[in-house]
């Protein structure tokens, strides 16, 4: 099947992609020229595990290729609206003109009963929109198939999928019935996922509001889990108890399950708190004053784990940040990508620089893009360097190099040997063996009180 991708950012490059390695001819649409022909030469220009790999076949056998016009588009049966969707400027809901944009630049190249099928995370009543833009081509299919990919492992996310929904005029009702768009659409869905459905992957057919929902609904889901344990992190520290070993224990439960209860510094990036405000913007336009309270809450825990860790670090510097020499580990949002949207690790450090400390931010893959948004952080590529002379380390992006950073090799480098691992990941013994003072978020215990932080401060060395 000839297909088009229009915007091919993280979502839209690697569906191109995935969609040619399963034996579709397709075009991949972008306005951006320089993305474009970064793409063109088979290499993504962002950090995406697998994704290269992708590209490079693709382009080596022909069946996928990249452009500026929308007019390459044309003849595609099937073309997948994949821009973006970011939280608007002036509010918390969705900006959806760069989708509407899209789809009024793809009409003109659309051939006669070809179908239109979204996949970008959008608001209840969107389809209703695009309708309108659709209204002089009655003849054109409309559908919706949000996705569900993670960033680090997208790749995997569209090779094997844990479920593939498909939005179509009238659901259920239609999608067996002969003659109906809802029918057409999904027989031009099952068409282009035939190796997926092959191998068993679960479909669901639903309603237009359904398909709208369901990946903000799951993405809510994910953030009250990981806001909720890291209000009982707070509980933890309060109380003495260690929120590693509660979490463990609740995640036993086949109910509730071990995933998302892992306390830390929270969560961010392009859609976990997009999603949340804008499901609280359609919950008060639909007057669902729970979901909307619920929502706030959720978003609330976790802007303040930022400044849980802020005042943890000022702790352990003996409440004075001031001309402290800090080293922060990640920059990234979270480890393998070098997406720094709504980095909790970024506004963290800039929050010590803010308040005096001298911070140098490492990581192994954002640093280019985080010197470019926040230049007047000091960025450094070799971890080696960017621990020399550090009164305090932070670790804030759970990057595999520093989960297995060795804390003798770390100890002949810093100037103080005083950690802060706001994402619990270290090996606390194991540091503390080398003679460093641990503060993790969450657990009571030697090392947490402010004058603890001065003892680690002061014979650290």
């Amino acid at each position: 099947m000839k297909i088009s991708v229009i915007g091919c950012g993280y979502l839209g490059a690697v569906h191109a992609a995935t969609l040619a390695s399963m034996g579709h001819t397709v075009v991949g649409i972008d306005v951006d020229a320089a993305k474009v022909a970064h793409l063109d030469r088979g290499a993504a220009p962002f950090h995406e595990p697998g994704l290269d790999e992708l590209l490079r076949d693709g382009r080596a056998n022909g069946r996928l290729a990249f452009s500026t016009s929308f007019a390459d588009a044309a003849g595609a049966q099937l073309h997948f609206l994949c821009v973006g969707t970011p939280q608007s400027k002036t509010s918390d809901g969705a900006d959806l003109s760069y989708l509407v944009s899209a789809l009024e630049s793809l009409l003109p190249f659309l051939a006669p009963h070809a179908a239109v099928v979204g996949k970008s995370t959008v608001p209840v009543g969107t389809v209703d929109m695009l309708r309108g833009v659709l209204a002089g081509r009655p003849d054109v299919l409309l559908g919706w198939n949000p996705e569900f990919l993670r960033q680090g492992t997208a790749v995997k996310d569209s090779l094997v999928p844990d479920r593939l929904v498909y939005g179509v005029p009238g659901g259920t009702t239609t999608a067996g019935n002969p003659g109906t768009a809802g029918a057409a659409v999904t027989a031009a869905l099952d068409a282009v996922y035939g190796p997926l459905l092959r191998a068993g992957i679960p479909r669901l057919v639903c309603n237009f509001a359904t398909a709208e929902l369901i990946k903000s609904a799951s993405n809510a889901y994910l953030a009250t889990k990981l806001s909720f344990i890291n209000a009982m992190a707070e509980l933890c520290e309060a109380s003495g108890a260690d929120v590693a070993e509660l979490g463990e224990a609740m995640g036993l439960d086949p109910r509730i399950g071990g995933r998302y209860l892992h306390a830390g510094l929270g969560f961010g990036g392009g859609c976990l708190p997009k999603d949340i405000r804008s499901l609280r913007v359609q919950a008060a336009a639909l007057g669902v004053d729970s979901v909307d309270a619920w929502m706030a809450t959720v978003d609330g825990i976790n802007r303040g784990q930022r400044l849980r860790t802020v005042e943890a670090a000022r702790e352990l510097c003996g409440g004075q940040l001031g001309g402290r020499r800090v080293t922060v580990l990640g920059a990234a949002f979270k480890p393998d990508t070098d997406d720094i949207r709504d980095s909790p690790a970024l506004d963290v450090a800039q929050q010590l620089a803010d308040a005096g400390a001298h911070v140098t931010v490492t990581d192994p893959a954002a640093i280019n893009n985080s010197w470019l948004r926040y230049p007047q952080l000091r960025f450094e590529a070799s971890l080696d360097h960017a621990l020399e002379g550090a009164e305090l380390v932070l670790l804030l992006t759970e990057w595999e190099a520093y989960r297995t950073l060795s804390p003798e090799a770390a100890a002949e480098l810093v100037r103080c040997r005083t950690v802060l691992d706001a994402r619990n990941v270290l090996d606390a013994a194991a540091w503390t063996a080398a003679g460093w003072t641990v503060r993790r978020l969450g657990k009571a215990g030697p090392g947490l009180p402010a004058a603890a932080g001065r003892r680690g401060l002061a014979t650290a060395d």
